[in-house]
C-alpha cells in the first residue's frame, strides 16, 4: 500500500520527518517497507504560458512564451505536446536542469537547442521527463493555485510510505486508517471528511430495488442513485491523488470509487442504471456452470458458491471482485446506481482464487469489512460524484440489511492486562490509548471496561486484541523484563528427534541433499511402485525374507491385509486428485522429486528425505488412527562425477547407495551390513536388506537388526516414473527399528580403544567358495579372528580353472597386535586358523 504524504496531510498534521514516522509506525506493528521521495528537480519551477502559437516550420510543434516568475522576459520554448495552451501553469525546466532524456533513458543536462530553426530556451515538462510516470503524450498542467516561480519540488514533490501490512490490519489499506494510527502515536487529531450532500431527487427506493437472496454471503448492500450525471475526465487534483497512490485515472465516476476505496477502505462499484433490467439488483449465488463476462473481457464459468450481482434477466457483476461489461459506466451514462456492500470474506477470497481474479476490491473484502462502513463510504462517494460529474442525488439511500445483529462489546480488565504484559498498567491509561484509536469505551468497574470496535476495525474481537492495541501504542519497549511466573520446565529429551537430527547430518555429510515433500501422494503413484510386480511375486519375496530371518521389505510390510487398495488411507477432502492418499512409504515421494529434478537438471542426484509413513491399524485393533512410522529414504541417479577431461563418466549405482548408508550409519555409531533380498520394486538380484549393530561391540559382538532395504530400481518401475534409463538406486530405513539399537549403544556408553603404535601385517588370500555363499559372510568370518583388523574383498572370479558352482574371492587381510609387532609365525598361525574356520563354517578353501 502506497501512502502519499500530500494526501495523508489532508487528514492529520504530520509533525515527524518521514523516516522517524516510518520507524514509529513499524514499531507499532504497521510495517513500513520503504520511504521514498519524489522531487529533486533543481532548475525546475512553476511557469506560466503567456502565449502559444504554431511553429512556422512544423505543424506538430508550438511556440510558447513562458514566464518563469523571475522578472526576466518570457522564454521562448518549442513544445510538441498537444495539450499545451496559453494561460496554463506548467512545470518549466530552465537550461542546466537535469531531466530524463526520453531517447537515451538517461538523465541529461538540459541545454538551449535549435528546433526547426528556432532556439528553444527550456522545456515544458511531462510526467515522464520528471520520472513521475510513463505518461509523455502531454505536459503536466498545474492547478491555478500554483505560484509562478515557485520551485517545482514544492508543488509536485512528495514523500511516500510503502506499507507491508499483516493480514489482520486491513484498515491500513486506506489513507484514513494510516492517519488514525499516526494520530494515536503523535497525539494529533484526525480530520475525517464530511459525507453529507444535497438530496434533490425522489426517494432512492422509488428509483431502484435491491434484493439479497443469499444473506449468508452478503450481509449488507447499500446503494444510492444519481441522475443527470456527465461522464468525463476527473479534475486534475483527483487524477493526481490516484496517480500518486499508484492507480490509473479512468473517468470521473470510476475515479471517485477508487478514491473513496483508498480513503475509507470500502470498495464501491457503479452501474449504469438504465442497463439494469427493471432497475432491480438481486444478490444471489451463481447457478452451476453459469457463464459471465467480466470487465476485463474474459468469459468465466461460475460455481454455486460464487456470489453474483444480477438483475432479473442476467448477471451484471461478481460480488466483491469485478463488475461486468454489460452494465459498466460509459460516456453515454446519465443515471447511475452506486453500490457499497459487505460480502463474506472467506467466500470472497475463494471466489477470487477460483477465478484467478485478484483485484483491489477482493483484497479488501477478503480481509473482512464491518457492515457499518458501507453507508459511510457510499455517502462520501456520492458527495464526490456530485462534485465531479454533476447530477442530482436521490433522497436517502437503499439499505438492504437482512441480518442486523449488534456486535458484542469487548471486555478489558486490569488483571488481564497485568497477566499478559507482566506490568502494572493503569486501566485509565489503557482507556486513553483506546480512545486515541477511535475505540469507544465504557467503565464497567474500577478496574474494568468494555469497548465497542469502531466501524473501520474488523480485527477487534477478544480481550487480547485490546491488550495488543494498548501495548503497541505505548511502545513494546515499555514492557519490563520480568521473571517467569512459573519454573522453566525441565528438558524432555526426544530420542527420535535426536536420531533424525543425527541421521540428517550424517546423510548430508555423505554428500546427499535433503528434500521435503507432502505426506500426501496419489494412488497412481503407489501403483507405479508395483509396476514390476509380475516379475517377482510378493509371496516369493516374503518367503525369501522369512528364510533369511530378516524383514527386508521396507516399502510394503503391511502383511495384515492382502488387498493393496484396501490398505490405502484416503483423505476425505483432498486438495487435488494427485494428493488423496496418506503415503505408506517415502519411495513415491522421492521418486517424483527425482523425476522433477531430472527434467530440470543433468544431475547426478543424491537425494534423501526424512518423513512419516502411514498405515492402517492391524486387523482387530481400533482403526480410528493409523500407524505412523518414522522413515528415511534416499535415491541415487545420474553421473557419479561432474564432467571432466581426465575421468570417464560413470553412473551412480547400488554400491554408491550402500557406501553412503555405511558411512552415514557409522557416523551415528552403527555398523551396517547387507544381506540379499528380493522385492518386486527392485531389479532382481540387486537388492539387499540393511542390518545394523552397535559399532562399538566389534565384529561378531552383536546380532545385526534389520532396519530397511536398499536396491537398484526395477526398469519397469523406473519407466513408470518417467526416469532416465540410468540406474536408480534407492533405500528406505525404518527409524523405529533403528532407534532401539542406537538407544542400546548409547546406554552401553562409548568405549575408547587406543590406536596401536605397532605396524600392521598384510596377507592376500584367494578362496574357493560355493557360489551361494555371500562374500560378506566370508568377510565376517575372517574379521572374527583375534588379530585381524580388517578384510577387504578385491577380486571375484568365475570361469576357467574354477569348478562349476564355485567362485574365487580374493581378500586383502590386515593383521595387527595392540602391544607388539607381529612375527611371521604369529601371522601364519592366524591365517591358518582362519582358513580352517572358513572351511568348517562356509565350505571355503584356499585356492591353489
Amino acid at each position: 500500500m502506497l501512502i502519499p504524504f500530500s494526501w495523508l496531510s489532508d487528514y492529520i498534521d504530520i509533525v515527524l520527518p518521514p523516516a522517524e514516522l516510518a520507524h514509529r509506525l513499524t514499531m507499532a506493528g504497521i510495517e513500513v517497507g520503504e520511504v521514498t521521495t519524489r522531487g529533486g528537480w533543481d532548475g525546475c519551477v512553476v511557469g506560466y504560458v503567456r502565449a502559444a502559437r504554431p511553429h512556422p516550420n512544423a505543424d506538430a510543434l508550438t511556440l510558447c512564451q513562458v514566464d518563469a516568475g523571475d522578472g526576466a522576459p518570457p522564454a521562448e520554448v518549442v513544445c510538441g505536446a498537444p495539450n499545451v495552451a496559453a494561460g496554463q501553469k506548467i512545470g518549466f525546466a530552465r537550461p542546466g536542469a537535469r531531466l530524463l532524456n526520453m531517447h537515451t533513458g538517461r538523465r541529461d543536462e538540459l541545454k538551449p537547442a535549435r528546433i526547426r530553426g528556432i532556439l528553444s530556451e527550456g522545456m515544458i515538462c511531462s510526467e515522464a521527463e520528471l520520472e513521475i510516470s510513463d505518461e509523455h503524450d502531454g505536459i503536466i498542467v498545474l492547478p491555478d493555485t500554483a505560484v509562478v516561480g515557485a520551485p517545482l519540488d514544492d508543488v509536485l514533490g512528495d514523500a511516500f510510505l510503502d506499507l507491508e501490512l499483516t493480514p489482520n490490519r486491513g484498515d491500513c489499506l486506506s489513507i484514513l486508517g494510516v492517519a488514525r494510527e499516526i494520530g494515536a502515536l503523535t497525539g494529533q487529531p484526525v480530520r475525517v471528511p464530511a459525507v453529507d450532500y444535497p438530496e434533490g431527487g425522489p426517494p432512492a427506493h422509488t428509483l431502484a430495488q435491491v434484493t439479497i437472496a443469499d444473506p449468508d454471503l452478503c450481509r449488507r448492500y447499500t446503494a444510492s442513485v444519481i441522475s443527470g450525471i456527465q461522464i468525463g475526465p476527473s479534475p486534475r487534483w483527483l487524477q493526481d491523488r490516484l496517480t500518486r497512490a499508484g492507480l490509473r485515472p479512468i473517468n470521473n465516476v470510476v475515479d471517485v470509487t477508487n478514491y473513496v476505496m483508498l480513503e475509507f477502505n470500502q470498495p464501491l462499484h457503479a452501474f449504469d442504471l438504465d442497463a439494469v433490467t427493471d432497475r432491480h439488483i438481486i444478490v444471489r449465488r451463481a447457478a452451476g456452470g453459469e457463464k459471465f463476462t467480466t470487465l476485463d473481457g474474459v468469459a468465466r464459468t461460475l460455481d454455486t458458491h460464487h456470489l453474483l450481482i444480477a438483475d432479473p434477466a442476467r448477471a451484471i457483476g461478481i460480488g466483491g471482485v469485478m463488475g461486468g461489461a454489460n452494465s459498466e459506466i460509459t460516456g453515454a451514462t446519465t443515471t447511475m446506481l452506486l453500490e457499497s456492500a459487505t460480502f463474506h470474506p472467506l467466500n470472497n477470497r475463494r471466489t477470487a482464487s477460483d477465478l484467478n481474479l485478484r483485484t483491489d476490491a477482493s483484497l479488501r473484502f477478503e480481509k473482512g469489512l464491518r457492515p457499518e462502513l458501507a453507508p459511510i463510504a457510499l455517502r462520501r462517494a456520492t458527495q464526490l460524484i456530485l462534485q465531479t460529474a454533476g447530477g442530482t442525488a436521490a433522497a436517502g439511500i437503499i439499505d438492504a440489511y437482512p441480518s442486523r445483529t449488534p456486535d458484542a462489546p469487548v471486555p478489558l480488565t486490569q488483571r488481564r492486562l497485568r497477566q499478559v504484559l507482566g506490568m502494572d498498567l493503569d486501566i485509565a491509561r489503557a482507556e486513553a490509548v483506546l480512545g486515541s484509536l477511535g475505540i469507544v469505551t465504557r467503565r464497567t468497574g474500577p478496574e474494568s471496561l468494555e469497548a465497542d470496535p469502531p466501524y473501520w476495525r474488523s480485527d477487534l474481537a477478544i480481550e487480547e486484541d485490546l491488550i495488543e492495541e494498548v501495548v503497541r501504542i505505548i511502545g513494546y519497549d515499555e514492557v519490563p523484563v520480568t521473571m517467569l511466573s512459573s519454573p522453566v520446565p525441565h528438558h524432555q529429551p526426544n530420542p527420535m528427534t535426536e536420531l533424525k537430527d543425527e541421521l540428517r547430518d550424517a546423510l548430508a555429510g555423505a554428500g546427499m541433499e535433503e528434500t521435503i515433500s507432502y505426506p500426501l501422494v496419489g494412488a497412481a503413484d503407489l501403483a507405479r511402485l508395483s509396476a514390476a510386480s509380475s516379475a517377482v511375486s510378493s509371496a516369493a519375496a516374503n518367503d525369501a525374507v522369512a528364510s533369511d530371518a530378516v524383514a527386508n521389505d521396507a516399502f510394503d510390510d503391511a502383511d495384515d491385509e492382502t488387498d493393496a487398495a484396501a490398505r490405502l488411507l484416503r483423505v476425505a477432502n483432498p486438495m487435488s486428485a494427485a494428493q488423496d492418499v496418506m503415503r505408506p512409504t517415502l519411495a513415491a515421494s522421492i521418486l517424483n522429486t527425482l523425476s522433477y529434478n531430472q527434467a530440470h537438471n543433468e544431475g547426478g542426484f543424491r537425494l534423501f528425505e526424512l518423513g512419516r509413513g502411514f498405515r492402517p491399524q492391524a486387523a482387530g485393533l481400533p482403526r480410528e488412527l493409523p500407524q505412523e512410522r518414522e522413515l528415511a529414504g534416499g535415491v541415487f541417479s545420474g553421473s557419479r562425477y561432474a564432467p571432466n577431461w581426465h575421468q570417464a563418466a560413470e553412473p551412480l549405482d547400488f554400491y554408491d547407495a550402500t557406501g553412503a548408508l555405511t558411512g552415514a550409519l557409522a557416523r551415528i555409531g552403527m555398523t551396517a551390513s547387507f544381506t540379499p533380498a528380493d522385492d518386486p520394486m527392485f531389479h532382481p538380484g540387486r537388492a539387499a536388506a540393511v542390518l545394523v549393530s552397535d559399532a562399538a561391540a566389534g565384529a561378531g559382538g552383536a546380532t545385526p537388526v534389520p532396519i530397511g532395504i536398499v536396491g537398484e530400481l526395477h526398469p519397469e518401475v523406473r519407466e513408470a516414473f518417467g526416469l532416465r534409463p540410468d540406474p536408480v538406486a534407492c533405500f528406505e530405513l525404518r527409524l523405529d527399528d533403528l532407534l532401539p539399537v542406537c538407544a542400546g549403544a548409547a546406554a552401553a556408553g562409548t568405549r575408547f580403544r587406543a590406536l596401536s603404535r605397532f605396524p600392521a601385517a598384510y596377507r592376500d588370500l584367494a578362496l574357493l567358495a560355493p557360489s551361494d555363499v555371500p562374500a560378506a559372510r566370508l568377510q565376517q568370518l575372517i574379521e572374527r579372528v583375534r588379530l585381524v583388523e580388517r578384510a577387504e574383498l578385491f577380486d571375484v572370479y568365475q570361469g576357467e580353472n574354477v569348478p562349476a558352482g564355485m567362485r574365487s574371492l580374493a581378500f586383502r587381510i590386515r593383521l595387527r597386535a595392540p602391544d607388539r609387532t607381529l612375527t611371521a609365525d604369529e601371522v601364519n598361525r592366524a591365517v591358518n586358523g582362519l582358513t580352517r574356520a572358513l572351511q568348517r563354517e562356509a565350505g571355503a578353501t584356499v585356492r591353489g
